[in-house]
């Protein structure tokens, strides 16, 4: 880890931190009061993909809807309109609905190969998203002058990484520039996020073999034919599977850094808060 004990962390200048963990446990809650509060730069890997690496399959797929409707379409044409994607740190819409939901067209799904395609174009925006990283801590101190930076991942971060891996470069990299920090949620955090996608579902990141054996699972289950698959029912069916599908992957990952408790996270109302907080986890791993 890159800061050898509690009181290394708090002499530290330049504190840099990646949080990881199931999305809705705070990352970027945390992320953005560090950066209003005390002048942390504010690192979205979802932002990222969305803006950077996704950002013209998002316009194209809204361009292509639009077509569909003469009056608009002949306005793009000529140029005389044009469709752009408002995504922010907070409203990440337009990039999950670009992923979309496999299933019935006639209830908003699309078809599974063009899922697959648009799963496989998430992996590597997201590998391609969590590599920029480095350059984005040199970015924030040389161009902006922020020293202490702060990474708020996606919640897949775990599918597109090796865990057991000890020379996985992406994790590799990023342990060596910042501490990697896992909001460890409990069995009542995991129900009350699945409640909460039950309720309004949205699109989702899963590892190619996951999704087809969720697909042929959910399908042998229900009797429905790929055609018939419920796109949002679908989702919430593989959502509760891939809670515990990816707990073990965030449980070895957090050999490349520290973890703490989201009750503990959540008691933090302030920068100075949450950096003791790092204080306490270091020293009850590392030592002071």
């Amino acid at each position: 880890m890159i800061y050898a004990s509690s009181q290394d962390w708090k002499r530290s200048k330049a504190k840099r931190i990646l949080l990881y963990g199931m999305s809705g446990l705070g990352k970027t809650h945390i992320s953005a009061m560090l950066r209003e509060q005390n002048n942390w730069f504010h690192y979205s890997i979802d932002y990222r993909i969305g803006t950077r690496y996704l950002g013209e399959h998002i316009v194209d797929n809204c361009k292509k809807v639009a077509m569909e409707t003469p009056f608009l379409a002949d306005l793009l044409r000529s140029n005389s309109i044009y469709i752009a994607s408002n995504i922010t740190f907070d409203n990440l819409e337009p990039l999950s609905t670009y992923l979309g939901k496999p299933g019935d067209i006639s209830k908003g799904g699309i078809p599974l190969e063009e899922y697959q395609i648009r799963q496989s174009q998430h992996y590597k925006a997201e590998q391609a998203a969590l590599n920029d990283t480095a350059h984005f801590i040199d970015r924030a101190q040389t161009l902006y002058g922020y020293q202490n930076f702060i990474c708020d991942s996606s919640g897949s971060i775990c599918e597109v990484v090796d865990p057991w891996n000890e020379n996985d470069p992406i994790l590799k990299t990023l342990s060596e520039n910042l501490l990697m920090v896992w909001i460890k949620g409990t069995s009542g955090h995991t129900a009350e996020l699945i409640q909460r996608f039950d309720k309004a579902p949205k699109p989702m990141y899963y590892q190619s073999d996951f999704l087809l054996k969720s697909w042929e699972g959910y399908q042998i289950e229900t009797g429905l034919s790929p055609d018939r698959v419920d796109p949002n029912d679908f989702i919430r069916w593989t959502y509760s599977r891939a809670m515990t599908h990816r707990q073990p992957r965030y449980e070895k990952m957090s050999n490349w850094g520290i973890a703490i408790k989201n009750e503990d996270l959540k008691k933090v109302t302030s920068s100075n808060m949450f950096e003791e907080l790092i204080a306490n986890e270091l020293e009850r791993n590392i030592g002071d």
